[in-house]
């Protein structure tokens, strides 16, 4: 695998190296001990698929508080996708940035995010499916989201907003946060 870091600490973009012959191609899109040379999250504890019907979907931008951390490996299985990560960690040099990668079942890449950081997508097709595994169990307690259109993070989606949820949609503004990001 080829491991391509971004401008936040630990978020790292992960393309396979596929290995070819006349049936096709085999490649790992996961190896615990060679992520953990990379310094990224190795234990990978749950599975999760996100289906969403409808192009310009958001979801997003979530995350799990301290300290139940979380770390993502976010691959686009169907479909393609705008994939975002914010750096919400206060004490981070890269408070506030974001960094975007087009995920898509063509491209076949992959975006890691470390515990802490928040991640939201897009979808740029009709039928997208994501695929996240991810180092912690979800705890619905601990769940922070953050507004999408956050003008903070300055996130330039590529489509209009077809479809969100309510929850998603009633995200607190920034500000209004205060000491419950760290």
């Amino acid at each position: 695998m080829k491991y391509t870091p971004t401008g936040i600490a630990g978020v790292t973009i992960v393309d396979i190296e596929p290995q070819r012959d006349d049936r096709g191609f085999f490649a790992r899109s996961f190896c615990s001990e060679e992520f953990a040379r990379h310094g990224l999250e190795a234990t990978m504890v749950q599975t999760s698929i996100s289906h969403n019907s409808t192009r310009g979907t958001v979801r997003g931008l979530h995350r799990q508080l301290p300290p139940y951390a979380e770390a993502k490996l976010v691959r686009c299985t169907r479909g393609e996708i705008f994939d975002v990560a914010v750096d919400v960690r206060e004490d981070s040099p890269t408070y506030g940035k974001h960094v975007s990668v087009h995920l898509s079942a063509d491209n076949r890449r992959a975006l890691f995010l470390p515990p802490y950081v928040a991640h939201g997508f897009q979808s740029l097709t009709d039928d997208t499916e994501v695929l996240y595994q991810i180092s912690g169990s979800y705890m619905p307690e601990a769940q922070q989201g953050f507004r999408w259109d956050e003008p903070f993070f300055a996130i330039s989606w590529p489509l209009v907003a077809t479809v969100l949820s309510e929850r998603d949609a009633n995200c607190p503004c920034l500000e209004s946060l205060g000491s419950t990001v760290s």
